[in-house]
């Protein structure tokens, strides 16, 4: 039996998301059915996180320990032939039996993206929040960096019974053309937290929130009315660092 790294992207549009649930159409639940029939038996793979309903990755890690017949190649191939075109496997990698690819990540890096023009690309509607709100650019940088800290998010999530506190190490908004770019990487996030994120820097950002408002929800460690949970289709989880 070895032990199997692979790298997936796929378009979370038509999943409820990544974790397997009864009847219910999923990232985790097709790729394991698809490892299955490799390996002629269950196999369960887990995954780096759960991404949620509707959430989309470039570089979602998974691993899973299997009898397989097939080299590296051969199995990309083969899942890929299994798999729904908005699921692909970018990589097949045989890892040392200790490494997991939830356990073993040090970090990850998403990516939130807002077209802020009148009209949206159909080839980007999927992918991008259209957000048309007159805004001020300088107040949204300052509160995206504002969240560059170890503390507890508690304030930013929908967290019930995990530890909150997270390390932040890069939190930034970047104007490129009619679209807002925010990329934040944490050592781990909370459940819905970058889109808390997001819906407070948004909120700010047309001056329905001030900046103040930040450094009180981290102080109350409670979650605040004023910061919106921004929708699902415009995240997306770009890498997984080991």
């Amino acid at each position: 039996m070895k032990n199997y790294k692979i790298v997936l992207s796929y378009d979370g549009t038509d999943y409820f998301g990544w974790q397997r649930q009864l009847n219910k159409r999923t990232i985790q639940g097709l790729v394991e059915d698809a490892v299955g029939r490799l390996a002629g038996k269950l196999v369960a793979v887990y995954g780096a996180g759960r991404t949620d309903a509707g959430v989309h990755a470039l570089g979602q890690t998974a691993t899973f320990k299997a009898v397989l017949k097939m080299d590296e190649t051969g199995i990309l191939k083969a899942l890929n032939g299994i798999l729904p075109r908005d699921i692909r496997v970018n990589s097949v990698e045989i890892v040392p039996t200790v490494f997991h690819a939830r356990t073993s990540a040090v970090g990850k890096v998403y990516r939130y993206r807002i077209v802020t023009t009148p009209a949206v690309s159909p080839f980007d509607l999927r992918y991008v929040h259209h957000w048309t709100y007159p805004y001020n650019l300088r107040l949204m940088k300052k509160a995206a960096a504002l969240f560059v800290r170890e503390g507890d998010f508690t304030g930013f999530s929908s967290n019930q019974d995990r530890s909150p506190v997270r390390q932040v190490t890069r939190s930034e908004l970047i104007r490129k053309g009619g679209e807002l770019i925010f990329t934040i990487e944490a050592n781990g996030f909370l459940r819905y937290m970058v889109r808390t994120i997001v819906g407070t820097i948004l909120e700010v950002g047309r001056g329905k929130l001030p900046l103040e408002a930040i450094e009180e929800s981290f102080a109350r460690k409670t979650r605040s009315l004023g910061s919106p949970t921004a929708p699902a289709h415009g995240l997306c989880l770009i890498e997984v660092k080991y």
